[in-house]
C-alpha cells in the first residue's frame, strides 16, 4: 500500500459512477496505540476506519460521520468516526473472551449497524441497518440499496495493523446506466483483500479498470485526531450536581475524566469545580496549577 493515510476519489470520465479508495497505516497505529485490543477487534475496527474514511468523501458540509456496530454478545460496541477534515478515531467496548476467528456478524449477535451524519450546523441524520450480511462491507451495501436506492459496491480489508477500502456507487442521473454498472461492478468484484492492502492506488486502478477512461483525483490526507479537550470534559462534569462532585473530591482529592478514545486524562480539583459552577465560570486552563 504505497498510498497510506490518504483518500483518493476515482473519476470515470464517461460514466455516472463515482469511486473512492482509501488506505490507513499510521492512522491505524495511532488509533490503537493506547489500547490493548484483541487482534480480531483491531481487524474489525480497521475495516470500520476504512469505511468511514470512504463515506466521508461524500460529506458536503462541516461535521462528522459516525459508524457504530452494536450487538448483544461480549462485544457491545464498535465505533469509528471521521470529520470533514479527515480526522478519524475509533473505539471498542467489550467484556470477557473474544473468539479470535469470529466473523463480523458472529462478534455482534442480534446486532445492527448505525450510520450517523452529524453536521455542525443543521439536523442530525441517522440510518439503521440490521446485520444481514456476513461482513461490514455487505452490511453497508445493503444500507445504500435500502436507504438511498443506489447500487453500491464496498470493499474493505484490514490485517489489524493497516486497513484499506474501495467504494463504487451509481450516481443519480437520467437513464439507467445498468450495463455500465454491471461491467464496472463485475471488474471490481475480482479485487482481493491482499491487493487492496498491498497495491498502490494507481496500480490498483490499472489492474481493475485499464480499459476504462478513469483517473484519480488529488489525494486528501487522513490522520488520527481526538476531539477531546479539557473544556469538553469540564462541560460533561457540569451535567453532574455540584454537591455530588464535591463529595467525590472529598473522598479522592481530585476528579479525573478519561477519554476512552485516546486515553488522555483531565484532572479537576476543588478550585476547578468551584470555578465551573460560578456565574459565567469555567475550569482553569491546563497550564494552571492549584
Amino acid at each position: 500500500m504505497s498510498n497510506p493515510d490518504q483518500i483518493q476519489r476515482i473519476l470515470f470520465d464517461e460514466l455516472d459512477i463515482r469511486g473512492v479508495v482509501s488506505g490507513l497505516q499510521q492512522t491505524c497505529a495511532d488509533c490503537f496505540e493506547k489500547h490493548n485490543y484483541p487482534a480480531v477487534i483491531q481487524q474489525v475496527l480497521g475495516e470500520m476506519l476504512a469505511a468511514v474514511s470512504l463515506l466521508s468523501s461524500n460529506l458536503k458540509f462541516e461535521g462528522r460521520l459516525i459508524l457504530q456496530a452494536q450487538g448483544q454478545g461480549n462485544v457491545r460496541l464498535l465505533m469509528a468516526e471521521c470529520t470533514h477534515k479527515r480526522d478519524v478515531r475509533a473505539i471498542a467496548r467489550y467484556d470477557g473472551d473474544i473468539p479470535q476467528n469470529a466473523s463480523f456478524t458472529e462478534l455482534l449477535p442480534q446486532g445492527q449497524v448505525v450510520l450517523t451524519v452529524e453536521p455542525e450546523k443543521g439536523h442530525r441524520y441517522q440510518g439503521v441497518v440490521p446485520l444481514t450480511g456476513d461482513t461490514l462491507a455487505k452490511c453497508l451495501e445493503s444500507y445504500f440499496i435500502s436507504s438511498e436506492q443506489l447500487p453500491t459496491q464496498v470493499h474493505l480489508a484490514s490485517d489489524g495493523e493497516r486497513a484499506a477500502g474501495m467504494l463504487l456507487q451509481v450516481l443519480p442521473a437520467d437513464g439507467t446506466g445498468e450495463e455500465d454498472w454491471e461491467r464496472i461492478s463485475h471488474l471490481a468484484s475480482t479485487l482481493k483483500s491482499s491487493e487492496l492492502l498491498q497495491l498502490d492506488n494507481q496500480t490498483l486502478l490499472y489492474r481493475l479498470f485499464h480499459e476504462e477512461n478513469c483517473r484519480l483525483y488529488e489525494p486528501d490526507s487522513v490522520q488520527f485526531r481526538c476531539t477531546c479537550s479539557r473544556e469538553r470534559s469540564a462541560a460533561s462534569l457540569k451535567m453532574v450536581e455540584k454537591k455530588e462532585l464535591l463529595e467525590v473530591l472529598e473522598e479522592h482529592g481530585a476528579i479525573n475524566v478519561n477519554c476512552q478514545f485516546c486515553n488522555a486524562d483531565y484532572a479537576f480539583d476543588r478550585t476547578d469545580i468551584e470555578a465551573l459552577f460560578s456565574e459565567g465560570g469555567s475550569a482553569a486552563n491546563p497550564d494552571q496549577l492549584h
